[in-house]
């Protein structure tokens, strides 16, 4: 072999170890381009679909909106004129869409304020509930999942693994109607701790009033968090097992690093992408909230917001609560496909 053609060898393997080459500047912004068409096109589906799916709903909301009352036709045919009921349904379509482009989803039937009033008023209250349920069940789902999959067939990830299982299964509004039996009304010799509903006692200020807020959270949060932190827990055990017997972790093992390294350092992060995946999923559904268990402890947020628009149906509330609900998850995903060419450049390639 001569002496030229050494160089060119070298690179040949260079390159080969390296992978296949891709151009800078042309891979990224086209996966980009590509993850942000399909979070609009996704976007204008489900506005498409907020206002034809709730229409389906059984039940005359201006009727409802009387409460019973005797009330003449004329009084009917006038309501209805005001929210734009008596409209053809393809010209009530296009005016939601047209308001709805703007961010105007219309005026509450029966609030009558305007919707992005009513949203942004119980936001911070759905935000203060599941953020807060959100922090404390990913760190413990990620903490308890990466130790049961490093001690995979154990006593502690048998136990671990198993109730998980049991509180994922268990639907959320029936642990929290246990939790204010138990907790909240007291039972036997049990007296009752925390209140069994409500974000507030009223007549407090200052620090008090902070306390008082967060001993209304701790039922609500402790339901979330034992229902939705298996689900963390599974997602990281099982992609912590994959890795586990990749060459790499043997090769650090080889080198004399201990175990929580060698766990921390590198089985750990190359595990994330299934979780960051399930962290931005939740992270959507967090400004969703959760329906049933707003409900069951009269949280006044987004889900409770939500629950009482279809008892109405208030179609404005319902179709604005819904297209911001999937919003968040879509905006949520196109984020986690966003940042996971920053994890595992080849996913962009």
């Amino acid at each position: 072999m001569t002496a030229d053609a050494t160089p060119a060898l070298v690179e040949d393997k260079q390159r080969t170890a390296a992978g296949p080459r891709v151009r800078k500047g042309s891979a990224y912004p086209r996966y980009l381009a590509g993850k942000v068409a399909g979070a609009a096109v996704s976007l204008l589906a489900v506005l498409v679909t907020s206002f034809f799916l709730f229409r389906l709903i059984p039940g005359d909301p201006v009727k409802t909106m009387t409460g019973g009352r005797q009330v003449s036709a004329e009084q009917l045919a006038a309501y209805r004129e005001e929210f734009g009921l008596d409209l053809p349904l393809w010209r009530q379509f296009t005016d939601y869409c047209g308001k709805a482009l703007t961010g105007d989803f219309g005026t509450s039937y029966q609030f009558r304020a305007p919707v992005v009033d009513k949203i942004t008023e119980a936001l911070p209250n759905t935000l203060l509930l599941t953020g807060t349920a959100f922090v404390l069940y990913t760190a413990l789902g990620i903490l308890l999942g990466t130790r049961s999959a490093w001690r995979h067939g154990k006593l502690g990830d048998r136990l671990n693994t198993g109730l998980a299982l049991t509180l994922y299964s268990i639907p959320s509004f029936w642990l929290g109607l246990l939790l204010i039996i138990v907790l909240s009304v007291g039972i036997g010799p049990l007296p009752g701790m925390f209140p069994t509903g409500g974000m507030e006692s009223g007549g407090e200020e200052g620090f008090a009033y902070v306390l008082d807020v967060a001993h209304h959270l701790v039922l609500p949060v402790v339901t979330l968090v034992a229902v939705e932190y298996g689900q963390t827990l599974l997602v990281t055990r099982s992609a912590l097992l994959d890795e586990m017997g990749s060459d790499y972790l043997t090769t650090a093992r080889a080198k004399g690093l201990r175990d929580d390294l060698v766990r921390r350092r590198h089985a750990v992060p190359n595990a994330l992408l299934p979780t960051v995946t399930l962290i931005f999923i939740n992270l959507g559904r967090t400004v969703a909230g959760v329906i049933l268990v707003e409900t069951v402890f009269s949280w006044p947020g987004l889900g409770g917001l939500f629950y009482q628009a279809l008892s109405v149906p208030d179609l404005p509330l319902v179709q604005g609560l819904f297209f911001v609900f999937a919003a968040a998850v879509i905006l949520m995903n196109t984020l986690a496909d966003l940042v996971y060419p920053l994890l595992d450049p080849r996913v962009a390639r």
